[in-house]
């Protein structure tokens, strides 16, 4: 799939569960098709465990949170993403507060400067910030005051219990996020993510760790959140998202993304263990649904209720059936069509490596005759391995030092310090004047009225 997409002169962005598997072959497909593309692809990495051969990345860009519903949605993806049996208790009073309040806390920094401290790791540090220097800087931009009204009233009347019960689990669940590597990458600003970007076309590849997945799945959800939405738009040059191990990490409204992405060129590929896997992280509603909208279903050995599932989605046939009974004295053989499952469970769970069964989509003007297949695919191996051994590795990026991870880490600590301290000076400031404008005005009033009475 990426070395077909990248010959085609697709950009990519590859969510890589095993890093660098498969972003190893997308570098150096590349680098043998880069001469397919008008505008050549330039390469970016997003790697966590190995600062040198990563870029940074913003995923809360400023320039491309146009209002506050993008502010929302990033936060519902992170918390999701944090905490994955959310998902099925979307509603809840105490899902919703923390996502209210992680909203108005990115939004917070999207306006203050115009987005200056707009970055994940300052959203984390602020909210960390005490309730009495917090809640004066958030009344003060007027876009959130809705969303804060119910954390503010639990405050002022001294429900303490109630206003943690709304806010901790926002507070725990992003202080796991406190990592210097993690702020390092998300605090830098290398590339941005309109990977299909005609003029400055991309490969993205972000790599997880299996042993790190509750951490890096959440902040890779939110990357492949913002990239969604900036991919998803016409006019632009076509492109392929493939994700490995697609339950590992959280995106909203994926059944959205492949129904209208596809007329803006956006092909869109899940790998998937088993269904089972998708139901238990995204929920049986919105797992039917993922796998009933997809047009192309290739299927390698699965068992139990997948194949079941698969079976049914290939549907049934006529076949032959022929009987044969036997007695003492003669034979007899009787012929007869039924309807049967065109691909049975039971052949879907016997499959042998390299062969799949699927049916593919087609268009008006692409018939494909013969749309159900069941085949083994036919590999040079000899070929394949002499190929893999001439990669090239991916790059080094730039030599980062721990110093320079934990000066940046301390840095983005300080920035919030200082604008929480000067924010804070500049309201009680205006409040004073404010007072003294107040007395001022009334003072000149007992004047007018002394002045009246000394005249009658």
């Amino acid at each position: 799939m990426i070395d077909q997409h990248l010959r085609k002169g697709f950009s990519m962005f590859l969510y890589d569960f095993k890093h660098d598997d498969l972003s190893k072959i997308a570098y150096n497909k590349l680098l043998a098709y880069h001469g397919n593309y008008k505008v050549k692809p330039k390469f970016y990495v997003i790697n966590f465990d190995d600062l040198s051969k990563s870029h940074r990345c913003n995923p809360l860009d400023p320039q491309s949170m146009e209002d506050i519903t993008d502010a929302t949605e990033a936060s519902r993806t992170i918390m999701m993403g944090l905490n994955r049996d959310w998902i099925k208790k979307q509603g809840d009073f105490f899902v919703e507060s923390p996502i209210n309040f992680l909203t108005a806390i990115i939004w917070y920094l999207r306006k203050y400067q115009n987005g200056k401290f707009c970055t994940l790791p300052h959203v984390i540090e602020l909210m960390q910030v005490d309730y009495e220097q917090l809640f004066p800087l958030l009344r003060e931009e007027e876009e959130i005051k809705v969303l804060i009204n119910p954390f503010l009233s639990a405050f002022i009347n001294q429900a303490k219990e109630q206003l943690e019960g709304q806010v901790a689990s926002a507070k725990i669940g992003l202080a796991r996020l406190s990592s210097p590597q993690l702020y390092y990458v998300m605090s830098g600003n290398d590339f941005t993510l309109d990977v299909n970007n005609p003029l400055e076309p991309k490969v993205v590849c972000v790599g997880n760790n299996p042993q790190k997945l509750q951490i890096y799945g959440a902040v890779l959800s939110l990357y492949i959140s913002r990239m969604i939405k900036l991919v998803n738009r016409k006019n632009q040059l076509k492109s392929s998202l493939v994700f490995d191990e697609f339950p590992t990490i959280y995106f909203n409204n994926m059944d959205s993304l492949i129904a209208t992405a596809r007329s803006n060129k956006v092909a869109t590929t899940l790998a998937v263990q088993d269904f089972s896997q998708l139901k238990k992280d995204y929920g049986a509603e919105q797992a039917d649904v993922i796998v009933g909208i997809v047009g192309n279903l290739i299927s390698g050995q699965v068992t139990g209720d997948t194949a079941k599932k698969l079976s049914e989605n290939f549907g049934r046939i006529m076949q032959d059936r022929e009987s044969r009974s036997i007695n003492s004295s003669d034979t007899s053989i009787s012929k007869s069509t039924q309807m049967d499952h065109a691909i049975p469970a039971s052949k879907i769970a016997s499959l042998s490596s390299g062969e799949f069964v699927g049916i593919i989509a087609d268009t008006p003007d692409q018939k494909v005759k013969l749309k159900m297949f069941h085949a083994e695919i036919q590999n040079d191996h000899n070929r394949i391995r002499s190929e893999e051994e001439g990669y090239r590795p991916i790059p080094v990026v730039k030599k980062v030092s721990p110093v320079d991870i934990q000066e940046n880490y301390l840095r983005v600590k300080r920035e919030v310090e200082e604008l929480v301290r000067e924010e804070l000076e500049r309201i009680l400031q205006t409040h004073e004047q404010d007072s003294a404008a107040s007395v001022t005005r009334v003072e000149k009033k007992r004047e007018r009225k002394k002045k009246r009475s000394i005249s009658l």
